[in-house]
């Protein structure tokens, strides 16, 4: 042996297609939720370990810490720290799968009614959704663009960032950190929204 640790095998990510993914909130005295980021809907080696955005090439945690929004790069199973930087995760869809292009609309529609509660129920400052084309469906907004939108859910103010899979060639990890770098300075009060 090695020493290596090995990843899930594929019979344990089919097995996990069934489990559903907490979302990481802050406590009833921790502090205000400054921002709720919205994954499309856990993958499978989410769904296995219990960690948002735990895919390897996942490039999430690495732009949330070039961005500002962390002190250092948190690992996926890092997530419970979050909440103490005023910071959530949750999901549009709950269902996990291998590809968000699994989800039919009525699951992103769906996800995207669930997610109004949530927001309504937990009042961040801003929900950041991650992921453009997801965000048109779940909340009927087609040519919604990445960046802040005109649409609010109460006082919560709404961002759209890109996809941070490693799938998303349209971005690279410095561009992606900057669209996250932009909502950051927002959350922060540092530019005029």
């Amino acid at each position: 042996m090695t020493g290596r640790r090995r990843g899930p095998t594929r019979a344990e990510l089919e097995a996990a297609r069934d489990r559903l993914l907490p979302d990481v909130l802050p406590g009833p005295d921790g502090p205000p939720l400054r921002v709720l980021f919205s994954g499309i809907n856990p993958g499978l080696v989410s769904a296995f370990t219990g960690h948002h955005f735990a895919r390897p090439g996942n490039r999430f945690w690495p732009a949330l810490h070039a961005s500002g929004f962390t002190p250092r790069l948190l690992a996926p199973s890092e997530q419970h720290l979050l909440p103490a930087l005023g910071l959530g995760i949750t999901n549009v869809a709950p269902r996990a799968t291998a590809r968000a292009d699994e989800l039919a609309d009525d699951e992103l529609v769906a996800g995207g009614r669930r997610l109004v509660e949530l927001v309504h129920a937990t009042t961040p400052a801003w929900l950041a959704v991650v992921g453009v084309v997801a965000y048109r469906t779940a909340f009927g907004a087609p040519k919604a663009v990445v960046g802040k939108q005109e649409a609010t859910i109460g006082p919560t103010r709404v961002w759209v960032l890109p996809n941070p899979s490693g799938l998303n060639a349209h971005y690279t990890p410095s561009t992606l950190a900057a669209e996250f770098a932009a909502l950051h300075a927002c959350a922060s009060g540092d530019l005029s929204d």
